[in-house]
């Protein structure tokens, strides 16, 4: 669970100042919305008990006989424990999507699609992969210890579908968009890291060798990724940055999660290495091909996912984990046809839910909206002091009015005032010369 929030503060330092609330709201609210769609219904469509390969019988409904007594899928801990920990899988998946159409998604349209995708997308691809679906051990046999598959393509590819549906933000190609807190960065990417320990390690179901093994591997593949990212960085702008090793670190962690169960020491560092660079190099691409993926979810989960899920085909070894497989060209062959099955159904599944999505609530915030910033259009708040919101006597004008403060000084200006006037400003400062928020603190 605590993967959750470090995604919140990861995302949130990488967007401006005045869309911070929105995006850390979005990955807060998935704690909520998807914890009660998963016991609801969820769950049993994951890991119920298996309906033609394709999807879980609705035998736990409600989580009914899911308690004490160890599950199928899960002999070495109580049915409860295990539905909670792929609990945690199923809000952190959606959440990472969020990243990609960052600024510009109405909170409204986010909550409908939210719910839609974690049920008709996550659950159905968790059991062909996990579940005893057609992916895994009942079927193709590709391997997938701890979500390459599942979490990062899945999340991946729908961020593309979602961008290349909602377009690009208001003032992209023209304006800066600059990360607006380098420090929430770090500390965001510091909590994902901590946390992916319990993500991999823990998919071992089990304190052992497993688990001490995917620990490793997981250290092993981040680390490595930093390096990978950092060098060709280097080389290519002549510094290493902060936000680079922050989102090198992540790349790994990306790489390593299919492949942390069945890799020993030096393929996790082989595959950190690869992500490192692959993701780096992926990531510049979005400016080549002109789309707009906010917060490179699609050239780190996508791009990473795909790797890391090839590359364990590779360097799985059954001496690591005799439950799993060996590396080889055939191994390699079933993790490219999961693969493609993944990009396939997530996207094209994506997409049909943000149509419909789009048809009954609408999905983009308006360019007013966007222009002011999702914290304050779909909100109401701000995420720092500059301003301070406070209510009004009935009848004034607005719902509220904001106070700026000037030292000792206090203003108080209504809300539609103090709206119209910041959207009037930022329409002056298109007309002059751009140079508008150049240091992220629209």
């Amino acid at each position: 669970m605590f993967m959750t929030p470090g995604l919140a503060l990861f995302y949130g330092g990488l967007v401006r100042a005045k869309n911070v609330l929105g995006i850390v709201m979005q990955s807060f609210v998935a704690l909520a919305l998807v914890s009660v769609l998963w016991v609801l219904v969820g769950y049993t469509l994951a890991f119920g008990p298996d309906r033609g390969l394709v999807v879980g019988g609705l035998n736990f409904l409600g989580l009914k006989g899911v308690g004490a007594a160890p599950s199928a899928l899960a002999p070495t801990v109580p049915a409860s424990a295990f539905m909670a920990f792929q609990l945690m899988f199923a809000i952190i998946t959606p959440a990472l999507i969020t990243g990609a159409f960052a600024e510009r998604m109405k909170f409204s349209g986010y909550l409908l699609f939210l719910g839609l995708w974690s049920v008709l997308v996550y659950a159905p691809l968790a059991h062909w992969v996990w579940g005893g679906g057609f992916l895994g051990a009942n079927g193709l046999g590709a391997i997938d210890f701890a979500g390459g598959t599942v979490v990062h393509i899945n999340a991946g590819v729908a961020a593309l579908a979602a961008i290349l549906y909602l377009g690009k933000r208001r003032g992209h190609g023209s304006r800066a968009f600059v990360p607006h807190n380098v420090p929430m960065v770090i500390l965001g990417a510091g909590i994902l890291w901590f946390g992916w320990f319990g993500f991999n390690a823990g998919s071992a179901l089990s304190a052992g060798g497993l688990a001490s093994s995917a620990f490793v591997a997981t250290q092993l593949g981040a680390a490595a990724a930093v390096l990978g990212w950092l060098i060709p960085e280097w080389l290519q702008h002549g510094k290493a940055t902060t936000i680079g090793a922050a989102t090198g670190a992540v790349a790994g962690l990306v790489a390593i999660t299919p492949a942390s169960g069945y890799v020993g020491p030096l393929p996790a560092i082989a595959i950190g290495l690869a992500a490192g660079a692959v993701c780096y190099f992926a990531v510049g691409l979005k400016s080549r091909l002109g789309y707009d993926d906010s917060l490179d979810v699609v050239g780190v989960h996508m791009v990473g996912g795909i790797l890391g899920a090839l590359l364990t085909g590779v360097f799985a070894s059954l001496a690591i984990n005799p439950a799993g497989a060996a590396g080889g060209i055939g191994q390699l062959g079933r993790q490219a046809a999961a693969v493609g099955v993944t990009l396939v159904f997530s996207f094209t599944a994506t997409w049909l839910i943000l149509k419909v999505t789009d048809l009954l609530v609408g999905l983009r915030a308006s360019e007013d909206d966007e222009e002011v910033g999702l914290d304050l259009s779909q909100h109401g708040e701000a995420a720092y002091a500059w301003t301070e919101r406070v209510a009004t006597p009935a009848g004034a004008a607005g719902d509220g009015a904001y106070v700026i403060r000037d030292g000792d000084r206090e203003i108080e200006i209504p809300e539609v005032i103090f709206l119209e006037t910041a959207r009037r400003v930022l329409e002056l400062s298109r007309a002059g010369n751009g140079e508008v928020a150049r240091t992220g603190s629209e």
